[in-house]
């Protein structure tokens, strides 16, 4: 088949989509739309207060409400934690409170639309560049915290300008005290940009849930926000170290450390730290070295705990909303990776792939979409990598499957373990070893909602293992149809580039004429290949390569993936958040009463370090004791999965199932879908110009997983064709699943 005739297998008729849209509750649409409102109205307050924070007239009203609030329980810090952190964990406990009445939607809730419609979040707009894709949303984005930057700056700098003019000072002197000035109002922009800061790395976070960004592209916008927020914290130190300098008092003021006002040291210390952790996170040494990157970026505790010291408690509660929000993420993580998982099986395709199959509990939920942090013990006890996740959620209850494609030292140790196990067990002369690889999990995590069911035209674009999280995808899709399940999607067409044909067994692990004999009457589905460092195939007897597993069942434990993960069960996860923020309150406000307040403690750095210890003792206390139970919650619910059903007996016969099958049945039915292209790349504007004429004026949406040159040439020719488009064509909307720490 010619690759620009796809429309041949690709075009169905609108009567045959099945409308799968599920019709809400009256009153739950009402209380959803009343709390989006509300939380669009918190948020959107907050941000105001943030910009007017330079203006004259909102810095009278915050003198009066802090004088008027000082004599109260929580005095000036309880007061700025309310204006400034407040409303991020107001919002938090509503988005629990929208999440749970939500419940689990099938498909992303919208409203049906004949005609196809632009999407900001969609839509890339800068497609080359140092920061890979962005579309206009995140355009947008980024454009606020600039213009709040230079907003700010423009502001303080003409305030400063005439505070240095009314005292007539000489020229040195004016310019020393312009530099401290301006020292001191670039902290305070650097601190609101430290309130968002930590939101984008809590990988479970509520607030990601309620907007359903991923924590792949979440990671992102913590890149962005680090190179922002060190970037004002080094020209706010700089500034004070100029004057300092001019001042002649420079080493006397940097080894400062005041009780009452700010503690420079402390200030010192925390910057330094955070240029370590800002200078080997950048792209070429992250790349290289990623341990090292890996290992300083624990740093952060350094970082956070004195830049407290340095700024005082009710300072420091300017950033603290973000940054406790981050603690109970962290905090949850810490007991999930603690429990070991058993993998229940690992296979070592032809191609050097290594497939493994995880033990999970079958309360345990997850889209087809999602990734996990891996730690294998037996090769490293610190090292944690991603993957996406290669089954989908509707295969089996009780196991989860990844694919590793060896790049690098720790993936090579993986497939030599692994091998070395599958020599042992086929060598028969050699005693049997107890067969294992012991396993620990944070995740998974990935999108709230489950946004590739709601297209019914897909192009799935990937590079070499790219093709992993889209064959969970397709597995997704043939399950649905099979059972009946919601599901918009009936065109599809994959484009898949790879090096060489050595990497199709990769393909050939989803097996679709086994998951859905009939799925040709329901979804047309079409696979190009573009292998581009090969001129032609690899024969054997006439065919193409096919798959041989050589699986290891290792040995039987009902030992699965811990679901106290912030992506998990809403309720438990919903009652741990809000139980540490009361117990935050309730802890500062016993502080306050019984300590801070009668015996008079007025230490600023000493009572940003009793800040910090008591947003600490309310994880591990209050939200800890909430985990302890979510803990007895999950350990029963898992007792009471295996006395229904044997856990490894159910796991391990899918696993069989999916192998077992003949040869042939796996081969011919790839092969009947798959157009493989020797020598060549993939042509983009073709593909798309052929989809354009055949497919109409629809929405289609186009998932691409591969390298960043992948992802900048698929956004660039959806971008072109945006601007192009006709009246009659569709609109391309663009989504990135690659994961780049």
């Amino acid at each position: 088949m010619d690759e620009y005739s796809i429309h041949d297998s690709l075009l169905l008729r609108t009567d045959d989509v099945y409308d799968y849209a599920k019709k809400t509750p009256a009153w739950t649409s009402l209380v959803k739309s009343f709390l989006r409102s509300l939380l669009w109205g918190i948020f959107v307050m907050w941000v105001t207060i943030i910009f007017i924070y330079p203006c004259d007239f909102y810095t009278k009203f915050n003198t009066k409400f802090l004088l008027a609030i000082e004599g109260t329980l929580f005095g000036i810090t309880g007061a700025v934690f309310l204006l400034y952190s407040g409303p991020i964990i107001v919002i938090a406990i509503l988005a629990i409170l929208y999440l749970i009445i939500s419940g689990d939607e099938e498909l992303p809730e919208k409203k049906i639309s004949k005609s196809p419609r632009f999407r900001l979040w969609t839509f890339p707009i800068i497609v080359d560049g140092p920061i890979s894709v962005i579309t206009a949303s995140e355009l947008i984005g980024i454009f606020l915290f600039l213009a709040y930057v230079v907003w700010a700056s423009s502001v303080y700098l003409l305030k400063n300008f005439h505070i240095v003019l009314s005292y007539e000072l000489a020229f040195k002197e004016a310019s020393i005290k312009m530099l401290k000035l301006m020292g001191l109002r670039i902290g305070s922009i650097g601190m609101f940009c430290m309130s968002f800061l930590f939101i984008p790395i809590s990988r479970g976070s509520v607030l990601l849930r309620l907007i359903d960004i991923p924590f792949e592209h979440a990671t992102r916008y913590h890149v962005w926000l680090g190179h922002l927020t060190m970037l004002i914290f080094t020209i706010h130190g700089l500034l004070y170290i100029v004057g300092w300098a001019l001042d002649g008092c420079l080493i006397e003021e940097i080894l400062q450390w005041k009780n009452i006002g700010i503690a420079n040291l402390a200030g010192v210390i925390s910057l330094l730290s955070g240029l370590l952790m800002w200078v080997t996170s950048l792209h070429p040494v992250r790349r290289q070295y990623f341990e090292l990157f890996f290992y300083t970026h624990q740093l952060y505790v350094i970082f956070v705990v004195f830049f407290a010291l340095h700024v005082g408690d009710f300072v420091f509660s300017i950033s603290a909303g973000g940054i406790f929000l981050f603690m109970l993420d962290r905090f949850l993580r810490f007991w999930q990776s603690r429990k070991t998982v058993k993998i229940l099986s690992a296979s070592s395709l032809p191609c050097g792939t290594i497939e493994l199959v995880l033990s999970k509990p079958s309360h345990l939920q997850y889209n087809a979409l999602s990734f996990i942090f891996l730690q294998i013990r037996e090769l490293s006890w610190l090292q944690w990598h991603p993957f996406s996740v290669s089954s989908s959620p509707l295969e089996g209850k009780h196991h989860m499957t990844i694919l590793l494609k060896v790049l690098g030292e720790w993936t090579d140790k993986l497939k030599g373990n692994v091998s070395n196990i599958l020599d042992c067990k086929h060598d028969e002369k050699q005693p049997q070893p107890r067969l294992s690889l012991t396993a620990s999990v944070e995740g998974p995590y990935g999108h709230q909602s489950q946004y590739h069911l709601s297209y019914e035209n897909l192009i799935l674009i990937a590079g070499g293992i790219g093709i992993s999280p889209f064959l969970a995808i397709l597995s997704d899709i043939l399950h649905r149809i099979r059972d009946g399940k919601p599901c918009m999607s009936r065109n599809i067409l994959v484009v898949w580039a790879v090096k060489s044909s050595d990497e199709f067994p990769i393909l050939q692990t989803l097996n679709i004429q086994t998951i859905c004999p009939n799925h040709s009457d329901m979804l047309n589905l079409n696979i190009q290949t573009y292998v581009t460092q090969q001129s032609e195939p690899n024969l054997e007897n006439g065919k193409m390569n096919k798959c041989v597993y050589s699986p290891i069942f290792f040995t039987p434990s009902k030992q699965g993936i811990s679901s106290l993960v912030g992506t998990g069960n809403m309720v438990w996860s919903g009652a741990y958040v809000v139980v540490s923020i009361v117990g935050l309150i309730a802890t500062v406000a016993l502080l306050d009463e019984y300590y801070i307040n009668p015996f008079g403690i007025q230490c600023w750095w000493y009572k940003g370090l009793l800040f910090v210890a008591c947003m600490v003792a309310s994880v591990i206390v209050f939200g800890g004791g909430v985990v302890g139970l979510w803990h007895v919650w999950d350990v029963k619910n898992s007792e009471r999965e295996a006395k229904k059903h044997d856990v490894q007996k159910h796991a391990n016969s899918m696993i069989i199932d999916s192998r077992v099958l003949e040869e042939e049945t796996v081969g011919d039915s790839m092969s009947s879908l798959n157009n493989i292209h020797y020598g060549r790349r993939p042509d983009f504007k073709g593909i798309f110009k052929s989809v354009s004429d055949s497919w109409g004026c629809v929405d289609i949406g186009v998932l691409v997983c591969g390298p960043p040159s992948l992802s900048s040439s698929v956004a660039k020719e959806c971008r072109s064709h945006s601007f192009s488009r006709k009246q009659n064509h569709p609109i391309l909307h663009f989504h990135s699943h690659s994961f780049d720490l």
